[in-house]
């Protein structure tokens, strides 16, 4: 008698989708809440809900490829980072707006407010500001670090990067983020 699908490992769901498509349903509803947390932070509510999709169609049509070597999580990641760095400029846009006009456009109103991540909103322009200015893989990094709750080891399984090159990227977007927050707050 086989075990309800909620019972089986990622690896494990992966492969009875093979025989049983439905059975990768399950994986959506472990991984995607997180996912389309982080991606909304990123790049917003609609084209969170759009990489989401997207994610999770190219990681079932893929699933064949999945070899188990590395963890589920971080292979869906991923793929939903590959899909992020095409919406990089969409992201450059929204941190810029963000740094000019001290909205944040990845709002969307009072259920975020109350969430449990802590805002700086005083800050908020001026992080914008950094993060904008970061190379994109220092940036990917820390938002994965900060908004996606992922571990190093997480990371580096994501960015396919070694652990001591990921901690290096965080540590160097920490403390461009730290210089240029103090930079503007000497101004302001």
């Amino acid at each position: 008698m086989s075990r309800p699908t909620e019972q089986l490992g990622d690896a494990e769901i992966v492969a009875a989708s093979s025989d049983d498509p439905e059975a990768f349903g399950e994986l959506f509803h472990r991984h995607a809440p997180r996912l389309h947390a982080y991606i909304k932070r990123r790049l917003g509510r609609t084209l969170a809900d759009d990489i989401v999709a997207e994610t999770f169609a190219t990681a079932f049509r893929q699933r064949g490829k999945f070899d188990g070597r590395a963890e589920f999580a971080a292979w869906l990641w991923g793929i939903a980072g590959n899909l992020i760095a095409k919406h990089h400029r969409q992201e450059t846009r929204m941190f810029r707006a963000f740094a000019r006009t001290g909205v944040d456009p990845a709002e969307d109103g009072i259920a975020d407010l109350v969430s449990d991540r802590v805002t700086a909103t005083a800050q908020g322009p001026h992080l914008a500001k950094a993060l904008a200015a970061l190379s994109s893989q220092d940036r990917n990094a820390l938002l994965l670090l900060a908004w996606g709750e992922l571990s190093y080891a997480e990371i580096a399984a994501v960015l396919n990067l070694p652990l001591g090159t990921v901690k290096a990227k965080i540590h160097r977007a920490r403390t461009k983020l730290r210089a240029a927050l103090l930079r503007e707050n000497d101004h302001g």
